[in-house]
């Protein structure tokens, strides 16, 4: 937990990723130009960076008590000018933290982990849209690798997703990236774009979406022992960048493109 504050309090001026404990992943991003270098605009122009905390599997509701005990002592109005966090806990901690944050008048967010493609019906252990949002839920995690890699959901069931998240009145960030074995056949931005692909096709049929917000995961550096260069990781930001241009240039300049990782400690 210190290992979190303390990287909360130097993430403006020093990093785009901020690792925590427990495997719990963290991504941030900044504006960034479509070469993928830290953009030089004005104070003014430059998006607040957004730090996303997935918890997976690990919490309880001690370790919930403690954690937002925490965040919301940083919570002060240079915090919450400085930076946006989006916490997302396992579902049966939603209301715990929910309740919590919202007595502390928090500027920190919330959401759930995964939904259904579904609005309702009869699928065992899954979560809908309107469930998050009862627990004032804004955000929700889809295409993350772990349901990717253990669940098999293909690209046209998280597109799904993305557009039950929209009707829903949540906010997805749309989890992407390749594996080893692709990334070592040289099939990174094949595989990225085609995961892009069917999340464009929704998302430049809405006009009412303003905002896209992208997770690259680099999957193939998750318990391998590889390590990726904060180039390589901007090289494949440029591309995600310049593919939704393709399709929408205003999309693509609103676009936030974060970086997804996993420390343990």
């Amino acid at each position: 937990m210190i290992m979190v504050l303390n990287h909360f309090q130097s993430l403006c001026s020093s990093s785009d990723f901020c690792p925590c404990s427990n495997g719990v992943s963290l991504v941030s991003s900044r504006l960034t130009n479509q070469e993928g270098t830290t953009n030089s605009m004005s104070t003014s122009s430059i998006r607040k960076p957004l730090i996303a905390g997935n918890w997976k599997m690990h919490a309880s509701k001690t370790m919930v008590a403690d954690l937002l005990k925490a965040y919301t002592q940083l919570d002060d109005e240079s915090y919450a000018n400085a930076i946006n966090i989006v916490l997302f806990p396992p579902y049966v901690y939603l209301p715990q933290l929910a309740q919590t944050l919202a007595a502390a008048n928090s500027s920190i967010q919330w959401g759930g982990q995964n939904l259904s493609e579904h609005k309702n019906g009869a699928y065992t252990g899954e979560i809908s849209a309107t469930m998050l949002k009862e627990f004032n839920s804004e955000y929700v995690l889809i295409g993350h690798s772990e349901p990717r890699k253990y669940y098999g959901e293909s690209n046209e069931r998280i597109a799904a997703k993305f557009s039950r998240a929209l009707e829903g009145d949540l906010l997805p960030i749309v989890c992407m990236g390749e594996t080893l074995s692709q990334y070592e056949q040289g099939q990174t931005e094949q595989i990225v774009a085609q995961q892009l692909a069917a999340i464009l096709e929704i998302a430049c049929k809405n006009n009412h979406l303003r905002e896209l917000i992208i997770a690259y995961e680099l999957v193939w550096a998750i318990g391998t022992g590889k390590t990726a260069t904060p180039e390589q990781a901007q090289q494949v930001h440029a591309f995600i960048r310049q593919t939704i241009a393709n399709h929408d240039q205003t999309l693509a300049k609103n676009a936030q493109i974060l970086y997804g990782g996993c420390v343990k400690g």
